[in-house]
């Protein structure tokens, strides 16, 4: 006798059911013994189909950007990922007086509820709450709550499969897994990083943690040709430091690209790490 046919259908992935979820459906059982082109069915057998959960991906915001902003500037690429990945987004610890910018809000944003004010994860400045990318600064002021704050989310929302950075966010989650990478036990290594207009961090020997040493976990670089913010150079630099770096470049400027084109990048990337 010939084996069932198999069942086909589409299954659905929840958060707290493991990588591969057994879903139980009827399959049809036939009798051929009735000749050509008959058949009957003699009941129903289970027929387990594997369904994948999507990867859980850390998502460290700008600076000046609010974890809601975030959420908005992320949609696009959330909806390109839908079903394969789940973005969890996190904005810095420190409130960002009087923020204005490509990456924030508007002055006003002190009236706001707390997951719409302007946040960032350290400043270059001791009295001010600036932060310049492209200078060496006096300070990193607030680098070490910033440290804190994504490990309490490692710990608290966890496990991720990845970790995705936006400008400052890019540079913090490099300078994570570098710690990570050299044994710091709060920064567990993910499985891969996604680093959106990042730089190598500058001050106070932020450079020699991810310059001492390749990074070796798989990782995606992607900036713009014409960001003004963060100028390509920079994010070529920090990608020189990961082992099989991955680029990924669009002409356009300062955010996170989720085009068609870009999407199957994305898509490319990550499903090396589907199970």
């Amino acid at each position: 006798m010939l084996p069932p046919p198999r069942c086909h259908g589409n299954a659905t992935c929840f958060e707290a059911h493991p990588r591969v979820v057994p879903v139980l459906g009827p399959a049809p059982r036939f009798n051929f013994r009735l000749g050509k082109g008959r058949f009957r069915s003699l009941g129903r057998v289970p027929c387990i189909m594997a369904a994948q959960q999507p990867l859980r991906i850390l998502c460290l915001a700008g600076f000046r950007q609010s974890e809601r902003g975030f959420r908005e500037k992320t949609g696009a690429l959330r909806k390109a990922l839908r079903g394969r990945a789940e973005l969890v987004c996190l904005s810095g610890p420190h409130l960002v007086a009087n923020a204005a910018g490509v990456e924030g809000a508007g002055p006003d944003s002190g009236s706001c509820p707390p997951k719409e004010q302007p946040r960032g994860w350290w400043f270059s400045e001791q009295e001010a709450d600036v932060f310049s990318a492209l200078e060496e600064p006096t300070v990193c002021r607030g680098l070490e709550e910033a440290l804190g704050t994504v490990a309490k989310a490692l710990k608290k929302l966890g496990p991720f499969d990845g970790i995705l950075g936006f400008s400052q966010g890019a540079a913090l989650a490099a300078l994570v897994c570098a710690f990570g990478q050299a044994g710091d036990a709060r920064f567990p290594l993910p499985r891969f990083i996604i680093l959106v207009s990042g730089f190598c961090p500058r001050g106070l020997g932020l450079k020699e943690p991810i310059l001492q040493s390749p990074l070796s976990l798989p990782s995606l670089h992607v900036f713009g040709a014409t960001d003004r913010v963060i100028p390509p150079q920079e994010s070529m630099q920090l990608c020189s430091r990961f082992t099989g770096a991955i680029t990924l470049t669009h002409s356009g400027g300062h955010f996170i690209p989720a085009a068609a084109p870009q999407r199957q990048a994305y898509l490319k990337f990550l499903d090396q790490f589907a199970e």
